[in-house]
């Protein structure tokens, strides 16, 4: 029954062609630009750190004096060296990364080639665990490494590429604004979008070419790159050195349970209590420790024209599925006598009513087709904007299914009034009308 509803209904979409064209080019521009907006939010809110994202938290202590000072306001997101090397010594959470990052000069062994600014990350060794970085020859650096300052780097697959030629680079030596480091590892392939454990050089795009201990990094006295909030005097030191009011390094601890995340939370509080006593501290204890889902949503790192966009795609394809229903009432009316000569003796109206959806399923299909093509279109169009997003617009397998399924479920929709006015019509009328 249901392949000869399926035949009547080809067989109906050909005997109107314009009114069919239409239908279908109607749905599937609105399924396309829908799709095309809906894509762009989903991969933009997508975790960035899979399977992970719950457990990972960003540490924030008020560090900062009393000028404008107002109870229980938002700390600053950021940790001065002195507390985010006190907690990386304590350790009390199950992994723990010290981090900033910076853009340096960096060459590789031939020294015929010009050295390359490129952006890097100085960190803890437990970074690559925390936040998934695969890796594909050696290993990460150890935590002793951090204490002993070791001058080694973990590059990645796409400057091991460019300066060893894909080899096995582990043992050989590049060079860091003059400095010699030892390669111990090497990345796979790998990409953080959004770079939701830094994101004072941008949220999208991002890729970081070597890491290097953070401890090594200051023993060395190099530079860093992005945001630093200072709130007094640092003595003529550097902002960077210990004992500077300068808030500038990222500290993101990994807690497997919520319990853990309460714990830590409670021990981040004792110890602004007693940085409070002995005098460091000026502000009562006022600490956020939030994961990545919630560092997100408070950062805002989805672009708000994104969310409106998004929002008036689906109000363009509800006007689509309007336009698309009195299409299709104005087929029904037009078919009413040939409607009630057609119907089968004796079928009733759950017949004709499974007819006319079976039509509008059909009519899904053909638009699901034509939103597939022009969501990829529109895609290569997001594609080849300014937006630092711009590179992620890519429809996968999830999103294909999505569309192949709204288009199905918005020409259902809409063909419910018209197939319900089909049942309406009495065959005997239309029998003396023909």
């Amino acid at each position: 029954m249901w392949l000869e509803h399926l035949k009547n209904a080809w067989r109906s979409l050909r005997r109107s062609p314009v009114l069919s064209a239409l239908m279908v080019g109607a749905l599937g521009l609105g399924v396309g630009i829908c799709m095309t907006t809906l894509t762009v939010y989903h991969v933009l809110t997508a975790d960035p750190i899979p399977g992970k994202g719950d457990k990972l938290y960003e540490v924030q202590i008020d560090a900062g004096n009393l000028i404008g000072y107002k109870p229980g306001e938002e700390p600053t997101f950021q940790l001065t060296r002195d507390d985010g090397e006190a907690l990386l010594a304590a350790a009390k959470a199950k992994r723990q990364a010290l981090m900033t990052g910076a853009f340096m000069a960096v060459r590789g062994p031939d020294e015929r080639l010009p050295p390359e600014i490129l952006p890097l990350r100085q960190t803890s060794a437990d970074f690559f665990a925390m936040f998934n970085a695969p890796i594909a020859q050696g290993a990460a650096w150890s935590r002793q490494d951090d204490q002993n300052e070791a001058r080694v780097a973990v590059i990645s697959h796409e400057l091991n590429q460019r300066l060893f030629g894909g080899a096995n680079s582990v043992g050989k030596s590049v060079q860091v604004a003059g400095n010699e480091l030892r390669v111990v590892g090497v990345l796979k392939p790998w990409k953080v979008d959004p770079y939701v454990f830094d994101l004072t050089l941008g949220a999208y795009g991002r890729k970081e070419m070597l890491f290097m201990p953070f401890s090594t990094a200051r023993g060395l006295k190099l530079g860093r790159a992005g945001n630093m909030n200072c709130w007094g005097d640092t003595g003529g030191k550097s902002p960077l050195e210990r004992g500077t009011p300068c808030a500038w390094l990222q500290y993101w601890v990994e807690l497997d349970s919520p319990a853990q995340a309460q714990e830590y939370r409670n021990y981040l509080l004792q110890y602004s209590a007693e940085q409070q006593k002995a005098g460091r501290f000026q502000r009562a204890p006022n600490v956020r420790l939030r994961n990545v889902p919630e560092v997100m949503a408070f950062r805002e790192v989805l672009p708000a024209d994104v969310r409106l966009q998004t929002g008036l795609a689906f109000a363009f394809l509800l006007v689509c599925l309007v336009n698309m229903v009195g299409l299709q009432l104005a087929k029904t009316l037009r078919r009413s006598g040939e409607i009630g000569v057609g119907r089968p003796p004796g079928a009733g109206r759950a017949t004709v009513f499974a007819q006319f959806l079976v039509e509008s399923a059909l009519i899904g299909l053909l638009g699901a087709g034509l939103g597939v093509l022009l969501a990829q279109a529109g895609l290569w169009l997001v594609r080849q904007g300014p937006t630092d997003y711009a590179a992620l617009a890519q429809l996968d397998g999830a999103m294909l299914g999505i569309t192949l399924g709204l288009s199905l479920l918005a020409s259902l929709l809409a063909g419910v009034l018209p197939a319900w006015r089909a049942t309406q019509l009495n065959p005997a009328i239309q029998l003396k009308v023909q």
